[in-house]
């Protein structure tokens, strides 16, 4: 993933390519990051290729749209098989894909907007599992594709809006630093004050 990330900043004039390809990668459940590809991509529209904002944007967003109904087709083809693979098993473990399925019939599109915001494996396991319970593939294509309009644009413009205040926000990282050590100092001397309160009390009794 590090190596694929390098490539894609070196090569930034062409990014969209290597975007738009990875991304479908990851559809197939290939290790490769969709959230590091759109962060990337935004910050590098932000930044180095300003010029190529709007291409870097919609070859996110179309490959995300894509890589979403190439899982589908991978569950509703294969996907009794992968179950039997190791690397597959957790991600395709019954259980979880039960309750997926159950969340599917209940919420629908629901389900797929909030899926698309939730990573390590869990979005390509709901289109997966979609695909495995052989659900109306127009009705799904439709719904996702507004989910992932709803996601790649959402974090697509918040990240980008990160790397073009670049400068401006770096004063505050410092400020950020001191308040998150602080609450974490907080919130230890919070939890030993309780042991030993409860240590105290206990012995009381």
């Amino acid at each position: 993933m590090d190596t694929l990330v390098e490539w894609i900043v070196s090569h930034a004039e062409n990014a969209h390519w290597f975007v738009f390809g990875s991304i479908l990668l990851a559809g197939l459940n290939i290790p490769i990051s969709a959230d590091v590809i759109i962060i990337i991509s935004a910050i590098l529209a932000a930044t180095v290729v300003p010029e190529k904002l709007w291409l870097l944007f919609f070859s996110v967003f179309i490959s995300c749209a894509l890589s979403a109904q190439l899982a589908y087709w991978v569950g509703r083809l294969i996907g009794p098989q992968l179950q039997r693979l190791r690397y597959f098993a957790k991600i395709l473990h019954p259980d979880r894909l039960k309750k997926i399925e159950r969340f599917y019939e209940k919420h629908g599109f629901t389900t797929l907007v909030i899926g698309r915001f939730i990573p390590f494996g869990v979005r390509n396991a709901i289109f997966m599992t979609t695909g495995m319970s052989k659900a109306h593939f127009g009705k799904f294509a439709l719904r996702d594709a507004f989910a992932c309009f709803v996601w790649s644009s959402t974090s697509f413009s918040a990240f980008y809006f990160l790397g073009n205040n670049y400068q401006r926000l770096k004063g505050y990282v410092h400020l950020f630093n001191i308040l998150v050590f602080g609450a974490f100092a907080v919130a230890v001397i919070a939890f030993i004050w309780y042991k030993k309160h409860k240590k105290t009390a206990s012995q009381s009794q």
